[in-house]
């Protein structure tokens, strides 16, 4: 369903263009309002409105927007297999196991980690929307391994802080296709939303910056187990890197891997665990650090490799 808007332009917006004019109208982002006009929803006098266009005073637009999705609400649900490593009256620490969201989201129905630390009696009070309280950073649904949510809001103050700092030690375990070389190194490359695929991202000329630092653990065969450690912390930033350098994740057939080396491994999502997170607690100040083991999925898969 879509919200059809229809309105004169004021005599104040003479001369600005379409999309300046959309956000001021709608309140709209301007990226939003940019996507509306692409996606042909933005009619001028009457005529498909173009994106180099500009509004004159006395013009009539005419929208039409997506209709607002239902809110999301946070439902309170036992999350089989997460379990909490650590827990005080200002952070949680959990191994989040596979299949499992950092939050409630638009289309997404399965658990989330919010919703299972509901279910299990945590109380989290912090600032921001209320379907992802604590929520201070995320891991992908198909990736496994250690998340630090704030259950105060000191802690999500000084957790965002952090993250947005880089000062935060995120190491992960990747098992990729073939060997990385040289077998230690750093993939610099600037990532955004793929320019042809939903869902996907990609190395973009002109892209927010990402830096991942590897070094290869083990050589098997037909890949190699990597420490991965990020310095940004792009959406999908492992995975797009990876596969940038022709080094897919094992499994991870959204960027390339190949199916026949997956389905030998018993290998259904990407192989790739948060194995270790690092950061200053936000009351004491000390550095702490907490560690997940592999599940049992990844493991038997590197155990038929050096079988």
């Amino acid at each position: 369903m879509t919200d059809h808007r229809s309105m004169p332009v004021p005599d104040g917006l003479d001369g600005e263009r379409l999309d300046a004019a959309l956000s001021r109208l709608f309140g709209l982002s301007r990226t939003r309002a940019a996507s509306l006009v692409a996606d042909g929803q933005v009619a001028l006098d009457g005529e498909v409105a173009v994106k180099s266009a500009r509004v004159h005073g006395g013009s009539w637009l005419d929208v039409d927007m997506p209709a607002a999705p239902a809110p999301v609400t946070v439902v309170p649900e036992r999350v089989e297999g997460m379990r909490v490593i650590h827990d005080d009256s200002d952070v949680v620490v959990v191994d989040k196991p596979v299949g499992v969201a950092a939050h409630p989201s638009p289309g997404w129905q399965g658990p989330t980690v919010v919703g299972g630390l509901a279910g299990a009696g945590f109380t989290v009070t912090t600032s921001g929307a209320a379907e992802r309280q604590g929520i201070v950073h995320r891991l992908d649904v198909g990736t496994s391994g250690v998340m630090v949510v704030a259950k105060s809001e000191r802690a999500y103050t000084s957790l965002k802080r952090q993250f947005k700092q880089r000062t935060v030690d995120k190491v992960y375990h990747a098992l990729v296709q073939g060997h990385p070389d040289p077998s230690r190194g750093t993939i610099d490359a600037p990532i955004d939303r793929h320019p042809t695929h939903d869902y996907r991202w990609a190395v973009v000329s002109g892209g927010k910056p990402s830096v991942t630092h590897y070094e290869t653990l083990e050589a098997f065969p037909a890949a190699s187990l990597l420490e991965v450690h990020l310095e940004t912390g792009r959406t999908h930033q492992i995975r797009v890197h990876m596969a940038a350098v022709h080094h897919p994740c094992v499994g991870d057939l959204t960027y390339g891997a190949d199916p026949s080396l997956a389905e030998r491994l018993g290998v259904t999502r990407q192989w790739l665990h948060a194995c270790r997170l690092g950061f200053e607690h936000p009351d004491t100040g000390e550095w702490v650090e907490y560690d997940a083991a592999y599940p049992d999925d990844l493991q038997v898969a590197l155990d038929r490799l050096a079988a």
